[in-house]
């Protein structure tokens, strides 16, 4: 073996007779097995192959941030700049999101229910406070309107509707119903969404005034935070599923 610099070539041995060690020395410090000497190595290592393994089962899906939330479930705590620094070393980024068009319409002339929600998204008791929207998913080259009706209770999807069209019964009216056949309400029971002309619509809205014991409520205008739950939910299904199946 020798080593070169920029003018000559130098003999291991000959090295060796210079830095005073022994050749024996010099190959054990070569072919010596850092990660079973350095607990830290072998622990970088470690979270490397979670890292990929949890990467290859979202099928590139997950981002640092998502790895991180993973990992704190196999009780491995890491800061997400860490996560992304060594994604970044092994070369591992998530698929990009896709921008989102907005389906709410709030510009009619229907009442605007008030924000009752007031972003209390901690429920204990089911169906206390639901949440709804509407998006909108690719379906066989054509586009189709997604709404939901999600619990905060449990943040499960109670009901839901799939439809061609925008219009109340297709969408909300659908999903309501859905709901409703899934799941009974409770004595003060209020219902959140956007301003959408779908749930301010005198049909959607007659459902409130038929039960007085149910409440609507409406996030305030251009406020997506004030309907986070359902937002975050088609956030979701959109980046891990339907974008990219």
């Amino acid at each position: 073996m020798f080593i070169r610099d920029h003018r000559s070539f130098y003999s291991v041995g000959k090295m060796c007779e210079l830095l005073r060690i022994s050749r024996k020395s010099f190959y054990q410090w070569v072919n010596k097995d850092y990660s079973s000497k350095h607990p830290s190595i072998q622990r970088t290592l470690t979270i490397k192959e979670e890292i990929q393994r949890i990467y290859d089962q979202s099928k590139g899906r997950y981002g640092s941030c998502r790895i991180r939330i993973t990992l704190r479930r196999s009780d491995i705590y890491l800061s997400r700049s860490y996560v992304a620094r060594l994604m970044n070393r092994m070369g591992l980024k998530s698929i990009l999101k896709k921008k989102f068009k907005a389906t709410t319409d709030s510009r009619h002339d229907y009442p605007v229910a008030p924000n009752l929600l007031n972003r209390e998204f901690r429920v204990e008791k089911l169906g206390s406070k639901w949440v709804s929207d509407i998006t909108y998913i690719k379906v066989l080259n054509r586009w189709a309107y997604l709404t939901t009706v999600i619990d905060l209770a449990d943040r499960q999807v109670i009901g839901w509707a799939l439809s061609e069209d925008m219009t109340t019964e297709n969408t909300v009216l659908k999903a309501w119903t859905n709901a409703r056949n899934n799941r009974d309400i409770q004595k003060g029971f209020i219902f959140h969404s956007d301003r959408g002309s779908q749930y301010a619509s005198n049909l959607f809205r007659n459902i409130f005034i038929k039960h007085c014991d149910a409440k609507q409520s409406m996030s305030r205008k251009g406020n997506c935070w004030d309907n986070a739950v359902a937002e975050s939910f088609f956030k979701t299904i959109k980046y891990e599923c339907l974008n990219h199946t």
